[in-house]
C-alpha cells in the first residue's frame, strides 16, 4: 500500500480537481451558471420523500447498532457539527459532484446505449472514490447515494440541484452520528 503524508494526498486530489475544471471550462466550454427553469418544487418534494427514508433507516440502524453514537455530535460539540456541514458542503460535495456528475456523464454518457447501465458505472466509480475508508458500509451508502445523484442529475442537469442533494444526505449522516465512518472527527 502507499502510503503517502496528507499534504501530498490533499494535493494531488487539488491537481485533479484543477484538471477537472480545467477540462470542463476550456476544452467543453462550459459555464458556471444556474440552470434556468429548474423545478424547485418538485426537486424538493422528491429530496424530501428520499431523505426521510434515510432519515428512518439511519436513525433505526444508529439506535440499534451504536446508540451511544446517536446524534453525539449535535449534542456535544454544536459548533464543530455547524462548522463540517459547513465545510463539507463547499469543499467536498460540489467538487465530488462536478467531477462525478458533471464531468462524467458529459464526457462519458454518449458512451453508453444503455442508461441504467451508466447509471450503475456512474455509482460505483463513486462508491469506489470512497474505498480509502476501508469500511463495507461505506462503500454500499456511497454506491445508494452515487445512483440517487445520478438519477438526479441525469433528470435535472443542474449540478447545483444535485449538491444540495447529497449535502444533505451527507451531513444527515454525520448529524445522525455515522459521521466517524466517514472520516468526520466527533
Amino acid at each position: 500500500m502507499l502510503n503517502f503524508q496528507l499534504w501530498m494526498k490533499l494535493g494531488i486530489g487539488l491537481l485533479g480537481f484543477i484538471y477537472i475544471v480545467y477540462v470542463l471550462l476550456k476544452v467543453e466550454n462550459n459555464k458556471f451558471k444556474i440552470r434556468q427553469h429548474i423545478n424547485w418544487t418538485q426537486f424538493w418534494q422528491r429530496t424530501a420523500v428520499k431523505f426521510l427514508a434515510i432519515a428512518f433507516i439511519t436513525i433505526a440502524y444508529m439506535y440499534v447498532v451504536d446508540y451511544s453514537n446517536l446524534f453525539i455530535v449535535i449534542q456535544s460539540k454544536p459548533l464543530l457539527w455547524a462548522t463540517i456541514l459547513f465545510v463539507y458542503s463547499v469543499f467536498s460535495v460540489y467538487p465530488q459532484e462536478l467531477i462525478y456528475r458533471t464531468f462524467f456523464f458529459q464526457r462519458y454518457e454518449s458512451l453508453f446505449r444503455n442508461n441504467a447501465l451508466f447509471i450503475m458505472v456512474n455509482a460505483a466509480l463513486f462508491s469506489l472514490a470512497h474505498i480509502f475508508f476501508k469500511n463495507t458500509l461505506v462503500m454500499i451508502f456511497t454506491f445508494i447515494g452515487g445512483v440517487l445523484f445520478a438519477l438526479t442529475f441525469k433528470k435535472t442537469k443542474s449540478t447545483l440541484l444535485v449538491s444540495i442533494e447529497h449535502a444533505i444526505y451527507g451531513c444527515w449522516l454525520f448529524t445522525v452520528g455515522m459521521g466517524e465512518m466517514l472520516g468526520f472527527p466527533k
